[in-house]
């Protein structure tokens, strides 16, 4: 139980820098491209969750600029080159990959000298993009009555205890005790109202819930990377400071979850949901600071989540052409059979003796 304490406690500690540093520099203003979307096709079977983009490949994605969050302006875009976001589900897991081009940077057991990644979607009908669900409410006031309708699902993926290719997020013994931390690799899953009021699933105001847990799960690799037999711990710093290439990160959840406390995001297929992606990155080897993260969007992105097609709708006029040419054989071959059978049983020898041929003989 202090175990569990102490791990709530650092990761609560990391959620207040995050909020106490989250200052706007004057009035918000948001242009946003109304004709970007993030679309979810179903494609069953092909991703495997580790970190590696090679079996995306045929998937379509948007590619973004990188801008602050907090000051969208192109003259402060992230230099290190644009990122790409993809997406997909298989009809249970919605899965999405991130790359962004970026120069390996990794500080072992230091996640504010690492990239790291956040995905936000609104969970209630009043939530914003800005201001992370805009609920008005102070820290001391903030609750699941005074902000109801603000709630936003964030997951949080910081790398610097994380091993490339390695899975993280929902483990069995974090969701045990029933809450969305991860003390292995500080893959999360957080619940808002506001930058100020921000916690943990199954943690909050009003007290802990014993149900709640880590839906997500999560890998990250560099495209520097020679090694793809499998990096331990002991491999670390696992590259070359400085090396350019570019950053995967690789995640899954459930369309659905067992969230009964407004914690969670829900997808449904042939539905449409929003999304924003947010990138924090040591630019020049310094730490990043919490509200310091660039965004791809100052507004939330439309995510569909495509429903899935029959084989006849979707095949080819040469696989009914292949289709229809095997049909043709086997129906032949059953004719051929049929045949033989029937001349074979015309033909074949009588198995008994006639009776009148009996009665002579008696």
């Amino acid at each position: 139980m202090a175990r569990v304490s102490l791990v709530l406690l650092v990761l609560v500690s990391v959620l207040i820098g995050w909020a106490s540093s989250h200052q706007e520099s004057g009035e918000w203003r948001c242009e946003s491209d109304s004709g970007i979307r993030v679309q979810a096709e179903f494609r069953p079977g092909l991703v495997t969750l580790d970190g590696h983009a090679d079996d995306w490949k045929d998937i379509d994605g948007f590619e973004f600029s990188l801008l602050p969050a907090l000051d969208p302006d192109e003259d402060k875009e992230y230099k290190g080159g644009k990122m790409t976001v993809k997406a997909l589900h298989d009809g249970k897991d919605v899965f999405f990959l991130l790359q962004v081009d970026g120069d390996y940077a990794y500080s072992k057991g230091n996640n504010i000298k690492c990239p790291s990644v956040a995905l936000m979607f609104p969970i209630g009908d009043h939530a914003t993009y800005h201001n992370m669900g805009g609920c008005k409410e102070g820290t001391n006031a903030c609750t699941n009555k005074t902000c109801k309708g603000h709630e936003v699902d964030i997951m949080h993926f910081s790398i610097g205890n994380a091993i490339p290719g390695r899975l993280y997020g929902g483990n069995p013994i974090d969701n045990r005790d029933g809450n969305g931390g991860d003390r292995f690799g500080h893959l999360v899953d957080l619940y808002a109202w506001n930058p100020h009021c921000r916690y943990i699933d199954g943690t909050g105001p009003s007290g802990n819930y014993s149900s709640a847990q880590n839906n997500w799960k999560g890998a990250w690799w560099h495209s520097t990377f020679t090694d793809h037999s499998g990096f331990v711990e002991e491999d670390s710093p696992y590259g070359s400071d400085g090396q350019k290439g570019t950053y995967f990160f690789e995640f899954s959840r459930p369309l659905r979850t067992m969230d009964r406390f407004q914690q969670d995001a829900q997808f449904t297929i042939s539905g449409s949901s929003k999304m924003s992606v947010a990138f924090w990155y040591p630019v020049d080897g310094n730490p990043w600071h919490g509200s310091g993260h660039y965004s791809v969007n100052c507004d939330w992105i439309p995510l569909d989540i495509s429903p899935g097609s029959s084989t006849l709708t979707t095949s080819s006029p040469g696989s009914s052409v292949a289709v229809a040419s095997a049909f043709a054989l086997l129906f032949s071959v059953v004719s051929v059979c049929v045949s033989v059978f029937v001349g074979y049983r015309v033909n074949r020898p009588s198995g008994f003796t006639p009776m009148g041929t009996t009665m002579e003989n008696l």
